[in-house]
């Protein structure tokens, strides 16, 4: 868009943030949204908690899973849906949403102001929200996005307003209160990075002159981080039982990750798939659709590194004390380096000119082939089920306008830059209405089968720690029980235990009744089923079984003989 005035350029990127802001609350009540399965051993904590009517001690019934996080997420959760009585997925989530954009909207600022151009403030923001990561990580009730907003916060400041550099208390001391909302959100262990990453933007404004920074410098660094460690002390001060919190999430959440877990530790360093290299390539990974521009921006800043601006070395150093932080524990995860994306994300807007026009055209041909993947899913689940209409007509027409854009912004050089970022947005929404029939009418059981069910006991089938909890927003008012599809039930081993259970069938299943003569079904539902095992994977991808093993129909069927075997030891350990 070179070519265009300036007026148009903002204007074409205006409407890009529009868009970014709708795909970002667009399904956000969806049970389905890319999403880590920690969202519901934290949706159980919060709710206990609200019922208990304290905000401390954190409340759950799960093993080992109470003070698993510091408690401003579940306090924030207890906030957004009044002290529980609006129970519902979008209360939770919408501040996460919120917190992702406020990022967004700071590396806005600083594009706009290490450039002077308005358009790379633009670039940088929507190269942020289009990471798939931050789509995943960034939407659902988990720590990652106060995380990323509260850690990232002073080196935005520092990076905004460089006299702040010199300030001797103040700045400090705002900049401490800022991290320790964030250890309040996650832990203290971002002190590790966060020590490091002030000490080496302060070392680096006195060009490493280490006496000089002792001097003048040293004090702010201890100032910030002792102001969050106490932030964060008060957690032990306020909680009534404060040896709980000790043994729970400093020595078990914390400590522990430092146990390899069966090899040793260097071992699991070198190899496997918690390795530092796996570690190192999550960098790649969590930009998703992006991941050929990233490449790019890695090997442009090698090839300039005798030539980056102040501003690009500072960045550099955020990123590299992320990477060396996060790879001492022997758990190694791409979550660890959320925090570091907002910065990967404005050296790209820095360096979009020169990041190679091949590695745009990359990442668009790889988003095309991520589109085609989706039509022809939602086409072959339309055929499995031609007595249901599951995909309106607004659903193509926004998969042909996204999959002709895409082709545009290849063809036509112009385009393919600006045009990059609004296309991996695209598919991000067309991703999520592709998902919108499992939470519409299709995907829920009928009013009456709801009422039904309220009041009772519903077993419900769970292959992940406290999934059951996620049952609540589909059957609510009833008292969700969870068994263990791993036990693999049969339907007349659930009918036997269960009075009003859920079990799940394969779409072409058409046995009568879900094989259980003497059962009446309550209702039915269409469900996408989560964490195959790795024979099911290899039967997907190699033999092409998606629909045997993807998508189920899950069947509420009561039982007259349930409840004859005891099964409340089965409720207490399934799914927990």
């Amino acid at each position: 868009m070179k070519s265009t005035g300036p007026g148009l350029r903002a204007a074409w990127y205006s409407l890009a943030c529009l868009l970014a802001v709708f795909t970002y609350f667009y399904g956000l009540d969806s049970q389905h949204i890319p999403k880590n399965g920690d969202e519901y051993p934290y949706e159980h904590i919060t709710r206990l908690t609200a019922d208990s009517g304290k905000l401390l001690p954190l409340q759950s019934q799960l093993d080992n899973m109470r003070n698993t996080k510091p408690p401003l997420l579940f306090w924030q959760g207890i906030a957004s849906t009044g002290w529980g009585k609006n129970w519902t997925l979008w209360d939770l989530r919408y501040p996460s949403v919120i917190y992702t954009l406020l990022t967004a909207a700071m590396l806005f600022m600083l594009g706009w102001k290490l450039t002077g151009k308005l358009e790379s403030g633009f670039i940088a923001a929507l190269t942020f929200l289009a990471f798939f990561t931050t789509y995943r990580f960034g939407r659902p009730f988990l720590t990652n996005p106060p995380e990323v907003f509260w850690i990232f916060l002073p080196f935005f400041v520092l990076l905004y307003w460089r006299q702040t550099f010199e300030s001797r208390f103040v700045i400090p001391l705002l900049l401490g209160i800022s991290i320790g909302i964030g250890f309040l959100y996650k832990s203290f262990a971002l002190g590790l990075p966060v020590t490091l990453g002030l000490t080496g933007w302060y070392l680096h404004q006195r060009q490493y002159r280490v006496t000089e920074f002792l001097k003048q410098d040293a004090l702010k660094v201890v100032i910030a981080v002792s102001v969050a460690v106490a932030m964060f002390a008060m957690w032990f001060v306020l909680d009534p039982n404060p040896l709980a919190v000790w043994k729970e999430f400093v020595v078990g959440e914390n400590v522990g990750k430092f146990d390899p877990h069966g090899p040793g530790y260097l071992s699991k360093l070198f190899w496997g798939g918690s390795s530092i290299w796996s570690y190192a390539l999550a960098f790649l990974t969590n930009a998703g659709l992006l991941t050929f521009p990233v490449v790019a921006l890695f090997f442009v800043a090698y090839q300039r590194r005798g030539r980056l601006s102040n501003e690009e070395k500072l960045l550099w150093i955020w990123i590299a004390v992320m990477l060396l932080s996060f790879s001492l524990p022997s758990q190694r995860s791409g979550r660890y380096l959320l925090a570091a994306m907002p910065a990967v994300a404005l050296l790209c807007a820095l360096n979009w000119q020169q990041i190679s026009h091949k590695a745009f055209i990359a990442s668009l041909v790889l988003t095309a082939a991520v589109m085609a993947g989706i039509a022809y899913l939602a086409v072959q689940l339309q055929a499995e089920m031609p007595d249901m209409q599951l995909y309106p007509l607004t659903f193509w027409l926004l998969m042909a306008g996204a999959g002709i854009f895409t082709l545009l912004a290849i063809v036509v050089p112009a385009l393919t830059r600006p045009g990059v970022n609004v296309v991996a947005l695209l598919v991000l929404l067309c991703l999520a209405a592709f998902l919108r029939p499992f939470d519409g009418a299709l995907g829920n059981y009928s009013a009456e089968a709801r009422h039904y069910a309220s009041g009772k006991d519903v077993a419900v089938p769970c292959n992940f720690r406290a999934m059951d909890e996620g049952y609540r927003f589909i059957l609510p008012g009833a008292e969700i029980r969870g068994y263990s599809e791993d036990q693999n039930f049969s339907v007349s081993e659930l009918a036997a235990r269960y009075p009003l259970f859920a079990m799940r069938l394969a779409l072409n299943d058409s046995t009568q009744n879900g094989g259980c003569a003497e059962c009446r079904i309550i209702g039915q539902r269409l469900d996408i089923r989560g964490r195959q095992n790795s024979a099911e994977l290899k039967e997907m991808f190699l033999e092409g079984k998606v629909f045997q093993h993807l998508f189920v129909r899950e069947i509420l069927m009561e039982s007259p003989a349930g409840g004859k075997i005891m099964y409340a030891q089965t409720f207490a350990q399934a799914c927990r």
